[in-house]
């Protein structure tokens, strides 16, 4: 075997290609974004690439073929429309409604991707998006407002799944996967959702004739439009829709997650299919887990729950701004079990060297006013738990009037409120260690904001601007100092073992967990 140190172009891969005398093909679904935009070039050169063939990979990547393609089979997915012209764009956005996705195709990380809330914004980033992919088509599609997230990593073979895993974002719809915060197995969606979605993905990966890893993103539920004659505000139609946003054939960044999560190597089964080896896995204990299980006995992982959370290096970043979006912000990702979602959350998340504020220390809490109703009963709970907590102006006359004391705390640049403490310098003397700061695109303090998170993000203290982090985060303090989580307690898995008792155990009693 040969290792080679070289970068990722065609010309360099057709180097390799040649100099080793390569007979059997080349794979490009194993190292991300890059050698998947070199499939097309790659097969136009003579090179052989195995697994999906490239022009389904083309069909993949390109926006609106694949939005084509997904019309043709059956498979919804927000209104769409291929960008023409800037008036075309408008035209479409003002049919649909505010807030509109702009989406390029052939990107890492979604560059270049934006939720635009009005006609200027939509001009600045279609341009922004045409430099980014000038060879392909850029779409503009409903965004859904409000809907959940789940993903599927699955292996093909011949356009037939042969092994799937389903997982679920704690953070509603409109940030990006990598940043995301995944649970496996899925924790608040309908079997019905579910069900949905796999039979999504059965047809793409028969329509794209799929061979090798896949990894598929859907909407569930959300609302659209207005509500119809027939709907209420907590009954609607697109409440069960099921949508798909995109699907990579290529390994997703969540593989090495899914497989230590269901002890399967959906690497390794992805290679076979591509070498043309036998996909029976070697162990008969950990068989691959279907796209339909037959039943409960099927899913995995069992008994327990995964989590993935992403880490940030915002405070090595001067000047960046810690907020989550479409475009992807994080440099790691830490996984860890727990019985429940809650527990393997709080695990997840200390793993990713966040400290979390003990009993007497003080929160920063500031929501822009779409959040305060959602952010209430998470904020009760910290005062419950006997955090100081400090607010800004409208927070914290929100707050205090619904019962849930807290200091009132001048924004940075605010200059007529000489006798308040100052959100900043909370910050800065160090009595504040957790940061709750639920911004808006439409907000009226959109500096003052961004002051805060970046100062949080300067000195290390822990940050939160997602509203579905912040409940799943109230949530799981409270159990924890309720005493919920005996494995949150131990100082080392060898303490925990000793003091867990057999029958508490949610694994085989002589397995790590």
């Amino acid at each position: 075997d040969a290792l080679y140190f070289e970068e990722l172009s065609l010309e360099r891969v057709l180097d390799v290609y040649d100099r080793e005398g390569v007979d059997v093909g080349v794979v490009v679904s194993m190292g991300g974004q890059i050698p998947q935009n070199l499939a097309v070039p790659l097969d136009k050169a003579g090179a052989h690439v195995l697994g999906t063939r490239p022009a389904m990979i083309d069909a993949a990547e390109d926006r609106s073929k694949f939005s084509a393609l997904m019309d043709k089979a059956g498979v919804k997915q927000p209104r769409w429309a291929e960008l023409e012209s800037e008036e075309a764009a408008i035209t479409f956005a003002k049919s649909v409604g505010y807030p509109v996705l702009v989406r390029p195709s052939y990107v890492l990380s979604g560059a270049a991707m934006a939720v635009c809330r009005d006609e200027q914004g939509l001009l600045d980033h279609l341009h922004k998006a045409k430099d980014v992919s000038k060879e392909h088509p850029v779409v503009v599609s409903k965004f859904v407002r409000g809907a959940r997230e789940l993903e599927v990593d699955a292996v093909a073979k011949d356009g037939q799944v042969i092994c799937a895993a389903l997982h679920e974002h704690i953070e509603d719809a409109g940030v990006h996967s990598g940043d995301a915060t995944l649970m496996l197995p899925p924790q608040t969606l309908s079997a019905y959702a579910l069900q949905r979605a796999r039979d999504a993905t059965r047809e793409i990966a028969k329509s794209l004739q799929i061979s090798g890893p896949l990894n598929v993103q859907f909407l569930i539920g959300g609302r659209e439009g207005p509500p119809g004659s027939n709907e209420l505000d907590g009954s609607f139609e697109s409440m069960n829709a099921v949508r798909v946003i995109e699907c990579n054939l290529r390994a997703s960044r969540s593989v090495p997650f899914v497989s230590k999560s269901t002890g399967v190597d959906f690497a390794d089964v992805a290679t076979r299919v591509l070498a043309g080896y036998p996909v029976a896995p070697t162990d008969p204990d950990h068989p691959l887990p279907p796209l339909y299980p037959s039943s409960t006995e099927h899913i995995r992982p069992k008994n327990f729950v995964a989590v993935k959370a992403p880490m940030f290096s915002f405070a090595r970043l001067r000047g960046a701004d810690p907020t989550l979006g479409v475009e992807m912000a994080s440099t790691g990702e830490v996984a860890c079990f727990g019985a429940d979602a809650h527990e393997a959350f709080l695990k997840a998340y200390l793993s990713t060297n966040t400290k979390l504020p003990k009993k007497g220390d003080a929160v920063l809490l500031s929501f822009a006013a779409p959040y305060a109703h959602r952010a209430l009963a998470p904020a009760y709970q910290l005062y419950e738990l006997g955090y100081r907590l400090y607010a800004t102006q409208n927070t914290a006359d929100y707050l205090n009037q619904r019962s849930v004391p807290c200091e009132k705390v001048a924004f940075p640049t605010d200059e007529s409120t000489q006798d308040a403490l100052d959100a900043a310098e909370v910050l800065k003397d160090g009595s504040v260690r957790l940061v709750v700061n639920l911004h808006s695109p439409e907000s009226q303090r959109l500096a003052d904001n961004y002051l805060i998170r970046r100062t949080a993000a300067d000195y290390h203290i822990a940050l939160i601007t997602n509203t579905q982090l912040f409940e799943t985060l109230a949530i799981a303090l409270a159990r924890h100092n309720h005493g919920d989580f005996l494995a949150l307690k131990p100082a080392s898995l060898f303490h925990h073992y000793k003091m867990e008792k057999n029958e508490d155990a949610w694994t085989d009693v002589d397995e790590f967990h």
